[in-house]
């Protein structure tokens, strides 16, 4: 079945946007083998959105082999793969409450695991931090994600933020575009390592003061000059497309 034949052209481009992610996601080693997601929600008043097929390792995820599901999770175009219910109880939930949430990202990673269960969560030690702490939210842990009626706390807990923490989880972002949600989590996986490995240290910590963190959402769109994670996205292709570029097939 070729699968770019019977898609529209924007589909086609979430789907290489959307494998390539999957692709980065294990380069830096973040994958938990087949246990975590991306999803992205295809364009369209149909609430559909594509997801990783069940069992199938990050380094492998083409465009063609994302499946494609509505917001009950049942698949609305033939595939020889199922999708993790307890990945879809999570994605859908922010897919279906925030319409500017195109593309959801949950990771298990260590540090960000490790940060999850500190009560006091993440903390303003590095640059890094300050742009996350700007837009950050946390879960409480309820237990692997199958319960339905976990979606509506998930939901309220998440607000309007595009970083969250889920506590003894993992890590979650979610962003208007594919380029934006990966350069929110490679920020927010980078925090965490870095907090961790500065409390290893074992010697008193310095917090970045309160008064530049006010400040900081301005500072960002310059960093970016607002163009977000669009200004690192071309270069993440063109490196997929010298490492593994069979990710388009």
């Amino acid at each position: 079945m070729n699968v770019k034949d019977q898609v529209s052209e924007q589909e086609w481009q979430m789907r290489v946007d959307l494998a390539a992610c999957y692709r980065m996601v294990a380069h830096y080693g973040w994958d938990d083998l087949v246990f975590t997601h991306i999803s992205a929600r295809i364009p369209g008043p149909e609430h559909h959105f594509l997801i990783n097929p069940y069992g199938m390792l990050f380094e492998e995820v083409t465009a063609s082999s994302l499946v494609k599901v509505d917001l009950h999770g049942n698949k609305v175009m033939e595939s020889e793969f199922d999708i993790n219910p307890a990945g879809f109880t999570i994605h859908s939930a922010v897919h279906e409450a925030r319409d500017d949430a195109k593309c959801v990202l949950h990771l298990h990673t260590n540090a960000g695991i490790a940060v999850s269960v500190q009560e006091k969560g993440l903390l303003p030690y590095s640059q890094q931090s300050l742009f996350a702490l700007a837009s950050l939210s946390y879960h409480d842990y309820e237990g692997v994600a199958l319960n339905p009626d976990e979606k509506q706390r998930l939901v309220a807990d998440l607000g309007n933020t595009n970083f969250m923490i889920l506590r003894n989880h993992g890590l979650l972002t979610c962003a208007e575009t594919i380029a934006d949600a990966f350069l929110g989590m490679f920020i927010l996986q980078r925090s965490c390592e870095i907090q961790i490995q500065a409390q290893s240290t074992g010697v008193e910590l310095r917090p970045i003061p309160s008064p530049i963190l006010a400040g900081i959402r301005a500072q960002a769109e310059q960093v970016t000059r607002s163009m977000g994670g669009m200004l690192a996205w071309p270069g993440i292709l063109r490196k997929l497309d010298r490492d593994c570029p069979d990710y388009k097939n």
